[in-house]
């Protein structure tokens, strides 16, 4: 009787171990797909070295870093933090015009760095646009992604090291259905040869995705429930795909833009997303942890056209009171006294213990980023 009973017991608790153990995993996947954008325009900001300390503390595996700030790349060493490296936009002229000074920028903020430092994309410029104020740049992007390519490509670590540039959702002319996706006629000429380049690099393109200006620009055809991934139903069908969140018909209307140039498949990384807690419409610390909080949940499960786990960085680790409008200021994950602004954390272990209880009260396993 009591072997029958043991058997049984174990037999019936196999299940549901596994399915423990894929759970516990597809949440140390989607974490693992999380990093945090280190901005450093703040007068009040902790030295770089505690600041790589609070992301290690924190389990927060990847950084974006605008530009290679020397401290910041000396803190970074062996810390197993993959990162970001920026090439800042005041550089490109300099890089683009002279192949000396694409290997000497290598030299000086990878090279001496790699591979304790763990580089795993250079961002080359950061939202430049054919239109409007740094339409000047644009002529200088392709080959400063050019020349930065060729110099990682000269040691061997082309890759490893993948070189890209980080636009964002201006150069978007339609996005609605994300299907029909496609990028504006008066930025194709500056868009069509950077794709090309990727496909023949294999790199990805560099995407900053804020449902919240698209949403604050306009709320009456936008439901602010949509934008902060709390939609209980699909709001879009779009053909076969049924989108319940803003983040993903936005990225799939990135994708669906790519995909419509005929260029060749280019894979897309989040390099900036997030809500603010103050400054402006809507911009209130709670719509800012629903966000935030549901947008890790979320990101390893992909977008209805690319299901798959999507490499997402968080905007940004610190408020930053030297940014202007004052909007910009509000975009923290954490206060300048290194506390955190928010509850949520960004480990598999935090996850794991929010949807054990959960399946305790409710009986099935509901994440937020479900709802």
């Amino acid at each position: 009787m009591s072997s029958f009973f043991t058997r049984t017991k174990r037999f019936s608790l196999a299940p549901l171990l596994f399915l423990l153990a894929l759970l516990t995993m597809n949440l140390h996947m989607a974490d693992a797909q999380i990093g945090v954008c280190y901005g450093m325009m703040g007068n009040n900001l902790p030295p770089a070295n505690e600041v790589i300390g609070l992301y290690r503390s924190n389990n927060i595996r990847r950084m974006r870093l605008y530009d290679p700030n020397q401290d910041a790349l000396q803190a970074l060493r062996d810390s197993g933090i993959e990162l970001i490296l920026g090439v800042p936009n005041s550089d490109l002229q300099s890089i683009a015009t002279n192949n000396d000074n694409a290997r000497q920028w290598v030299q000086r903020n990878v090279l001496n760095f790699w591979p304790s430092v763990r580089i795993k994309y250079i961002a080359v410029g950061n939202e430049v646009s054919p239109v409007g104020g740094s339409s000047w740049l644009a002529q200088y992007v392709l080959p400063a992604v050019q020349n930065i390519y060729q110099a990682i490509r000269a040691q061997g670590l082309h890759d490893q090291i993948k070189v890209s540039t980080s636009i964002d959702m201006t150069l978007i002319g339609n996005s609605f259905p994300p299907s029909q996706g496609s990028f504006r006629g008066d930025v194709r000429s500056y868009l069509d040869p950077i794709i090309g380049y990727l496909v023949y690099a294999g790199a990805p393109l560099l995407v900053n995705v804020y449902p919240y200006f698209s949403y604050s620009g306009n709320p009456r055809d936008i439901s602010l429930p949509y934008a902060l991934f709390t939609s209980p139903n699909v709001v879009v069908w779009d053909g076969q795909y049924g989108y319940q969140n803003l983040f993903d018909a936005m990225l799939d209307a990135v994708h669906a833009a790519i995909d419509n140039t005929r260029i060749g498949f280019v894979p897309v990384v989040v390099s900036e997303s997030g809500w603010p807690s103050d400054g402006g419409f809507a911009a209130t610390y709670d719509n800012a942890r629903i966000y935030l909080d549901n947008l890790i949940r979320h990101v390893g499960k992909g977008t209805p056209r690319r299901p798959w786990a999507t490499e997402t960085y968080l905007f940004a680790m610190f408020d930053e009171n030297q940014k202007s409008p004052e909007i910009e200021k509000h975009f923290g994950l954490f206060n300048p006294n290194k506390q955190k602004k928010y509850p949520f954390g960004f480990g598999g272990e935090r996850n794991y213990r929010q949807v054990v209880v959960d399946d305790e009260f409710n009986g099935t396993v509901t994440l937020k980023s479900d709802m």
